[in-house]
């Protein structure tokens, strides 16, 4: 063990123990969790060749491998809760990813919350027992050559299936006799579904669709496990039927041949290359030439096509509105888990790292003793913290709804989707900015794969992208706040998270002008802060709508008037959701009642709300919120806040209770034994197999005899 690591724990003052128990959800979660992940740690079917190593097609046989082997080893373990399931995927993968998705977090609670009686007896004894492997996730969530059948491809089949559909198509899926994937986004299209281009045309003479890829960009793009995995597709296409276009419908379609695996006619399918991250998974394109399906491939569990062309419309438009939030509220907290991951091996390297000299002729100090880096670093130990806070409150909220949803009551749904939706957006672009800071922090170690960080990052930067463009994300919430400021201006009384603007017109935002208020503010009362943050929301969301009026005043549309105040919309909804996440943190110190725990949590909490303040300075100064010698004061208290964290750091780290094999990085290792590890981990390179390198001989050896 590492000395500077060692004495740095030394330091607590808390019981790191008790805040693992805080994060995880109680003492019971964390310590079947460590006995799912000792069942893995333990086995050595999970051996494998560090990914970094290998090839792009080796590591795709490595993650088959390791999927089906997890498949066998649940089942013959029994382990069937949800979350059991996931804390023994995430310590079989590391900073990877396996096949099974998201069966944990969607597929049971999809089965649960929308199967009638007859499908739940049917299904959940299935899917508890592991004999049906599921989850929901959207095109781009497929990380695993399985991902998209486990994670879309089932629970599509599930929710959008007849009885007689799924009698013919569900029991081989869970079989894996049929694999399949989900394939919705084009080259052309992503975020804007209207706009898909992929036609399905219904011919009554044969009772068949003919599926057409009529353009370039009409391409199937991205889905996961297309390339080379699946031999089926929930293909999302525009349904025509006795000359109409009916919209957006799914589809069944055979890819390839059962035995041979071989493309069927019409069908051009492939690999799209190598991507950024998410080696592991084949995601493909899909071009189909008149490739005809029977009538009983369109899923018609809503929505139908009779055999004479008749369409008959589904029921509700909101009939998956309460997964798709679900999907969104769970990136929230998958946000945590990368910031947090980050935070730990930056931090517990930059305890065991020396460098340069702060006085000279002294020893080289640790790299954490330097204000600059605890000014890098605290502030996101302190988001990681929120933003698990707020991941907790997210699947809370849903989970409480969910029972109303399945009743038809969709009226918190609205303020619930305008949430996850700029959540999502806010927690992401925050944490993909973050994990980067994190690597620049371990200086040039940070670049190699070794230290994981790469890995993170390039595994969490899609979030920002994919369940929703992070931009549209943003503006979908700035819709539900301008309609709500106006609901409130209006005279209608507001409830939920949004009621700060039911004061908005009747105090005009300011009710007291920078100018009064005293010099000094006591920025020790988190009620202050949130005070703050919800009066620069209800500035910023003002601003928002007056922004629109003005346009439609000069007699622009509404779309013009919409897109003329779209940067003062993005502005809002951040500044809505940066308030959510404070006012939830603060509300969580409530909870705690160790004094030494609450102590460094409210410390974290205070950084995290002053912090946020001098990053967003002009919103707080323009809206007379706060003065310039109160900016001062905050700025002062952030550096006193980095020095009163400083003695807790790797503690803080440690409550997150990584376990090496999880964490997967040499720079954050738990004994901090960095250097000795990072030397063996370069020695495994396959360049250093042989003494020379083959190309010695073969070029720079002829080389010299020409020169």
């Amino acid at each position: 063990m590492n000395p500077d690591i060692i004495k740095e724990r030394q330091n607590a003052s808390f019981d790191v123990e008790k805040v693992t128990y805080i994060l995880d959800g109680g003492p019971e979660k964390t310590k079947r969790k460590r006995e799912i992940e000792t069942l893995v740690i333990n086995d050595p079917d999970f051996d494998e060749v560090d990914p970094n190593f290998l090839s792009r097609s080796e590591r795709y046989d490595q993650a088959v491998r390791k999927s089906a082997q997890m498949i066998l080893k649940i089942r013959e373990y029994g382990i069937s809760d949800p979350e059991e399931i996931y804390f023994y995927k995430s310590m079989m993968t590391g900073n990877h990813h396996e096949a099974l998705g998201l069966h944990y977090v969607m597929f049971l609670p999809t089965l649960y919350s929308q199967c009638d009686q007859e499908q739940s007896k049917k299904w959940l004894p299935l899917a508890e027992s592991f004999r049906a492997l599921g989850t929901y996730a959207q095109t781009e969530l497929g990380h695993e050559p399985l991902d998209l059948h486990l994670g879309m491809f089932l629970p599509t089949l599930l929710n959008q299936a007849t009885p007689e559909q799924m009698d013919k198509f569900f029991m081989p899926a869970w079989n894996l006799e049929i694999i399949g994937t989900y394939a919705q986004t084009e080259i052309g299209h992503g975020t804007h579904l209207r706009g898909l281009e992929t036609t399905a045309t219904y011919d009554p003479a044969t009772q068949e669709f003919v599926l057409n890829s009529p353009t370039v960009t009409s391409i199937k793009w991205w889905p996961g496990a297309l390339g080379k995995t699946s031999n089926h597709a929930v293909v999302l296409a525009q349904l025509h039927t006795q000359g109409k276009c009916c919209g957006l419908h799914a589809f069944i379609v055979q890819l390839r041949h059962m035995d041979t695996h071989e493309p069927l006619p019409g069908v051009m399918v492939g690999d799209i290359g190598p991507k950024f991250g998410f080696s592991e998974v084949d995601n493909g394109f899909l071009k189909m030439d008149n490739v005809r399906i029977p009538r009983i491939n369109m899923l018609m569990k809503y929505a139908k096509v009779e055999p004479d062309g008749t369409y008959l419309k589904p029921p509700s438009a909101k009939l998956t509105y309460g997964t798709m939030v679900f999907i969104r509220s769970l990136i929230v907290g998958q946000s945590a888990i990368s910031l947090a991951k980050s935070c730990t091996i930056a931090i517990r390297y930059s305890v065991v790292r020396h460098q340069s000299e702060i006085r000279a002729g002294e020893p080289e100090p640790q790299i954490l003793d330097y204000q600059t880096q605890q000014y890098k670093l605290f502030p996101l130990l302190a988001t990681a913290y929120a933003f698990t806070f707020v991941g907790q409150y997210m699947s809370q909220t849903y989970h409480r709804i969910t029972g109303d949803i399945n009743q038809g009551d969709f009226s918190e749904l609205p303020e619930l989707h305008a949430l996850s939706a700029g959540l999502k957006a806010f927690t992401t672009w925050t944490t993909n900015a973050g994990i980067e800071v994190c690597r620049m922090s371990c200086g040039g170690h940070g670049y190699s794969r070794s230290s994981a960080l790469p890995d993170i990052y390039v595994e969490f930067t899609p979030t920002c992208t994919y369940e929703g463009e992070n931009t549209v994300m943003m503006l979908q919430t700035a819709r539900h706040l301008v309609k709500s400021y106006r609901q409130a201006k209006a005279g209608q009384q507001l409830s939920g998270i949004v009621s700060y603007l039911n004061d908005t017109e009747r105090h005009h935002v300011q009710a007291n002008p920078a100018s009064s208020r005293p010099i000094v503010v006591d920025i020790n009362d988190p009620s202050n802060l949130v005070e703050s943050y919800k009066l620069r929301a209800a500035t910023l969301v003002e601003l928002a709508a007056k922004s629109i009026q003005r346009e439609l005043q000069m007699r622009n549309s509404q779309e013009d008037a919409w897109n003329n105040s779209a940067i003062d919309l993005v502005r809002a909804s951040d500044a809505h959701c940066h308030y959510v996440v404070v006012k939830l943190f603060t509300e969580k110190l409530s909870e705690i009642g160790d004094t030494a725990i609450h102590s460094v949590l409210s410390t974290l909490a205070l950084l995290y709300a002053l912090h946020g303040i001098t990053q967003h300075s002009g919103d707080f100064l323009q809206a007379g919120l706060l003065t310039v010698p109160q900016m001062q004061q905050i700025s002062g208290r952030v550096k006193e806040l980095l020095c009163t964290l400083r003695p807790n750091a790797v503690a803080l780290v440690d409550a997150f209770d990584f376990h090496d094999k999880k964490l997967n990085s040499v720079l954050g290792r738990y004994d901090g034994n960095v250097y000795e590890n990072l030397f063996e981990w370069a020695r495994k390179s396959p360049l250093n197999a042989t003494e020379v390198h083959e190309s010695f001989h073969k070029y720079l050896k002829p080389l010299r005899s020409k020169l």
